[in-house]
């Protein structure tokens, strides 16, 4: 069986968890080490992956500076989306070798997590054709953008858990327009503990991946801790 680490990092800055990522890439693609995963929550940010289009991000740079958020151009497939508080962010750095190297499998599993952890809370989520994500209806609880490099994966997915969904409005999320977002405490009329969201993403992923899942709190000893700015 698989082997997976969980590293629980509370809140951090977009730029410092990036790199963690790429060093972390590195070092699986090395052997260093093993499947891990971030759990990480961001302040503001709007990241513009490989496919972005200017139109889709609704506000000038100032204006958005003004209003807190930074913006990030990433490496992921995917055009423009949001990460903040109350929202859980997840980079699985796993090797899709020797018996996974199936990029449509690895987003399916991925989207099948956010699907079950939904229903965890009783929410109905589902895949929509042609676009990637789990859907509630019309609304988007979580978004996936990832990158593979030699078989090993970095960015990932996030999930609206109890995040101030009026902060989506500066963008068109992930360049669909017509369709909005919508959160686990939105669907549930509560605020969702973030704690039983990690713990039920982690057990769902281990239950997709066929590994053990170890949850530890802080980032691998490998980076050094990344912070807010």
């Amino acid at each position: 069986m698989r082997a997976l680490t969980i590293h629980r990092l509370g809140r951090v800055a977009y730029g410092p968890a990036l790199e963690l990522q790429k060093r972390l890439q590195t070092a699986r693609q090395r052997g260093e080490v093993g499947d891990t995963v971030l759990f990480v929550e961001h302040a503001p940010v709007i990241t513009l992956g490989r496919g972005a289009k200017d139109g889709n991000v609704l506000l000038t740079p100032i204006a958005l500076e003004a209003r807190g958020f930074e913006v990030h151009e990433v490496g992921r497939g995917g055009d423009v989306t949001y990460h903040g508080p109350g929202q859980l962010v997840a980079y699985p750095i796993i090797s899709l070798e020797p018996d996974r190297k199936d990029v449509r499998r690895y987003v399916r599993d991925l989207e099948e997590t956010m699907i079950r952890v939904a229903a965890d809370w009783g929410v109905t989520a589902d895949r929509v054709d042609g676009l990637n994500g789990a859907w509630v209806g019309n609304d988007k609880v979580g978004a996936i953008g990832v990158r593979i490099s030699r078989w090993v994966t970095m960015h990932g997915f996030a999930i609206n858990v109890n995040t101030d969904l009026s902060h989506f409005q500066v963008i068109v999320p992930c360049g669909i327009s017509g369709r909005g977002v919508t959160s686990l405490a939105e669907q549930t009329g509560a605020e969702v503990a973030m704690k039983d969201v990690e713990v039920a993403t982690g057990r769902h992923l281990g239950d997709l991946f066929g590994a053990e899942v170890e949850f530890r709190d802080g980032p691998p000893e490998l980076a050094e801790t990344p912070t807010e700015d």
